[in-house]
């Protein structure tokens, strides 16, 4: 399954079910086929998000730096990391706030 999230504010973005999922969750937000992020709440759920990209990047360093203190070679990331996938939806939320317009999908 596919997640198209759209605004009057920008192009829309596309994402992978499992991505989509992990983001919205991130944003305190259940996963489903059709859904709206209101003007309103934009800011926190950005902050949110933020937060959460944060909280993953600061636990893969953690693993990096335990990895070196160990005299292992370092992890490497697998695949693409959240920020990358967040990016797009987060920008398109940054131009919606600024339109006070909201972000829909899956309808």
């Amino acid at each position: 399954m596919l997640y198209r999230f759209k605004s009057k504010a920008g192009a829309d973005v596309i994402m992978m079910a499992d991505s989509a999922d992990a983001v919205l969750r991130l944003m305190g937000r259940s996963p489903a086929k059709q859904g709206i992020l209101e003007a309103a709440t934009l800011p926190a759920l950005m902050q949110a998000l933020e937060a959460g990209v944060a909280a993953d990047e600061a636990q893969f360093q953690r693993a990096v730096d335990a990895a070196r203190a160990a005299g292992e070679p370092p992890p490497r990331r697998q695949g693409v990391s959240l920020r990358q996938r967040a990016w797009p939806l987060h920008e398109l939320m940054q131009r919606s706030a600024k339109e006070n317009t909201d972000v829909v999908w899956g309808v």
